[in-house]
């Protein structure tokens, strides 16, 4: 699938863009909404007037079941680097808490990218021409 660059957008995933809060990470997760998609679960909800942000904020969670620290690492990699590819194509602000499965381990970029396309489709996030 090709990235989601749109012409003239940086492709940045800056510190502004990190849900770094634990109560925004359990905000996210309980009044919003959720989709279990292969080796991830996508929890949105849309962003606040108060953030003042234009732009998606994500957070990503990994588990000590996915492995040893080598294997999270790389997870929370492959997950914000497919947030970071994509994010333009979001159709409007959100804040969203991506979740590595234990499936995640030994996926490809592309793999894993597959599986946070199809959820955003479903959640109705990004267009289906995307």
């Amino acid at each position: 699938m090709a990235g989601g660059a749109q012409a003239g957008k940086p492709l940045r995933f800056s510190q502004a863009q990190r849900l770094q809060r634990s109560w925004e990470f359990n905000r996210a997760r309980l009044e919003g909404q959720r989709i279990v998609k292969g080796c991830l679960i996508l929890n949105w909800r849309s962003a606040d007037a108060e953030t003042g942000q234009g732009t998606s904020r994500l957070g990503v969670v990994t588990s000590r079941k996915i492995g040893n620290a080598v294997a999270r690492s790389r997870a929370r990699r492959l997950l914000r680097e497919v947030f970071r590819r994509h994010q333009h194509d979001l159709s409007q602000s959100n804040d969203i808490v991506l979740i590595a499965r234990n499936s995640i381990a030994g996926k490809s970029y592309a793999d894993v990218e597959r599986d946070f396309i199809s959820a955003a489709r479903q959640a109705k996030l990004i267009g289906a021409n995307q």
